[in-house]
């Protein structure tokens, strides 16, 4: 069969358009016949119900006007009785479509106008479609492009399929850029918005540094060093963390390269900032020390549970451990994770000294002995007066100056003193309403429970509602600094793990889960724990 030149036409700009915005030929195809549909109907009504198929081929086109079957007619546009469409096709029943041939049409310049908006509107979402599903498998990768125009301080990146913005505070500071600049930038973010996909970039992003380090770095590249993290303080400073899986390996001389070339190539790019690469360890404080350079470090003491750590360095270090305005201690919290607190050696002495003080006093009132004994005490490592009434009565007697009747005195006063305090604080309990069922909790003693009162935690109903968070606190880590909000509990020493056993209790106690549902399967019972507790 001949196909007619117009028919031949109608291929020919499906392929050059499909070509020109790189998307399926069969899109255009379908966009061209939707828009001989919509003209379709403004000749012949806008109910009628009608179909336009192309043949990818031959170009053929056909347009039909498909017809309910029914047995009584309401719309005779859009149905056809049922005798009627037997005649057309014996086997027709009610609720099928009768398709009836239409003659081709001619279009006017109306309706050829808005079959080209329908045309140009299909292409435009095929291809922001195209570059949504090419950028959104793109995250996390680094990108060039040409600066194409800069608006109220953002900037608008030419990639060549589409176009990225960098927005002001995704800039490096001090940094300019003009129309036509070449531009190196960090895709972190692909969305779908209604003026078609918006593409984010960053040159500010932590990702962006250790990407440029892949790049320069092969054998970060190829897995042999891992970057573990990184902070930075855009265009001033930054630390990147670096360890090396085959021991052969220097994973910081790498990063450097020969006098420096690899990692001078990143600091260009970054518009000169300054880049302390520090070797990686699974040991916190290790890593911690490392994390503080340029500065020495005494003494590190780590509180895992607060994901707090408290590092002491010489007199004549503390500025430099801070660094200016503190960017050193900063970079170092982002860099590690943990929360850090920078004590002189002095500080730290004049704390001790302090809290020295503090215990011997707790013991001298406490168990009505003079300074000394209480000195003594503490000096033992004693920390509160619960220690001294139940550790074993040889220990206290094996202090310096005491003898077996004196440990028994001191024994005994200790535990007088407990019980009259438990016995205020009972009293304290009952005035504030916290009720009895509670001491059935393994773990709860009396000061805590005046805590929970105090907190409004009154019934066993109260308690099994609480989290571990509303008993211990929680930490909330935003912009680097990590702020600490207290539970009703945060006094006491309990762990997490704790506070959850705990109120797992109370939910059983109450009758919320049973013992039986709470230990579920061989070995499922943290599961449990874990999905009743959320």
């Amino acid at each position: 069969m001949a196909v007619s030149a117009n028919r031949l036409e109608l291929l020919q700009i499906a392929d050059a358009v499909a070509r020109e915005k790189s998307i399926d030929r069969e899109i255009v195809i379908e966009a061209m016949a939707e828009a001989i549909q919509k003209a379709a109907r403004s000749k012949y009504g806008q109910e009628t119900n009608i179909r336009v198929d192309i043949n990818t081929k031959t170009g053929e086109m056909k347009l039909q006007r498909l017809l309910e079957v029914v047995e009584e007619v309401e719309d005779p546009n859009t149905q056809i009785y049922l005798d009627l469409a037997r005649d057309k096709n014996p086997d027709a029943e009610p609720g099928d479509f009768i398709a009836e041939q239409l003659p081709p049409m001619d279009f006017g310049r109306i309706a050829a106008q808005s079959a080209k908006q329908v045309i140009v509107q299909k292409v435009r979402d095929a291809e922001r479609d195209k570059q949504f599903e090419e950028y959104k498998d793109r995250l996390g990768e680094i990108v060039n492009g040409t600066v194409k125009r800069v608006e109220y301080g953002n900037v608008i990146v030419d990639l060549g399929k589409g176009e990225g913005i960098i927005r002001r505070d995704e800039q490096i500071p001090r940094e300019l850029f003009r129309y036509g600049d070449r531009v190196r930038a960090f895709v972190y973010d692909v969305r779908r918005e209604p003026r078609g996909p918006q593409i984010f970039l960053s040159r500010t992003h932590p990702q962006f540094m250790a990407k440029l380090f892949t790049m320069e770095v092969p054998e970060i590249y190829d897995g042999i060093i891992e970057i573990k993290s990184v902070a930075r303080d855009p265009g001033s400073r930054a630390k990147i963390a670096v360890v090396s899986r085959d021991s052969s390996v220097d994973p910081v001389g790498a990063c450097v390269g020969m006098r420096g070339s690899r990692v001078q190539a990143v600091v260009a790019e970054l518009q000169g900032e300054k880049i302390d690469i520090i070797p990686w360890s699974p040991d916190a404080a290790s890593f911690l020390v490392n994390a503080l350079q340029p500065a020495e470090v005494s003494k590190v003491v780590l509180d895992e549970d607060a994901e707090r750590i408290e590092v002491v360095v010489p007199d004549d270090q503390l500025s430099l451990a801070i660094g200016r305005r503190g960017q050193n201690v900063r970079l170092a919290s982002q860099l590690t994770g943990w929360d850090i607190d920078i004590l002189t050696e002095q500080e730290e002495s004049e704390r001790r000294q302090k809290e020295f003080a503090e215990r011997s006093d707790l013991f001298m009132n406490a168990l009505n002995v003079d300074e000394m004994v209480g000195q003594l005490l503490a000096s033992e490592g004693f920390t509160s007066v619960e220690e001294v009434a139940f550790v074993g009565r040889d220990e206290v007697a094996a202090i310096e100056g005491f003898d077996e009747d004196t440990a028994e005195e001191i024994q005994s006063r200790a535990q007088e003193y407990l019980e009259r305090r438990e016995s205020e604080f009972d009293a304290k309990r009952k005035e504030l309403g916290v009720e009895d069922a509670l001491r059935q909790i393994d773990g709860l003693t009396t000061p805590m429970l005046v805590a929970l009162g105090e907190d409004g935690v009154k019934t066993m109903e109260d308690f099994a509602g609480c989290a571990a968070d509303d008993l211990i606190g929680w930490t909330e880590r935003k912009d680097g600094e990590t702020k600490r909000f207290p539970g009703a509990l945060s006094a006491f020493e309990i762990t997490r793990v704790d506070a959850d056993r705990m109120v797992m209790q109370a939910r059983v106690a109450a009758g919320w889960v049973t013992a039986e549902e709470l230990a579920g399967p061989a070995g499922d019972e943290d599961e449990v724990v874990e999905e009743v507790a959320v």
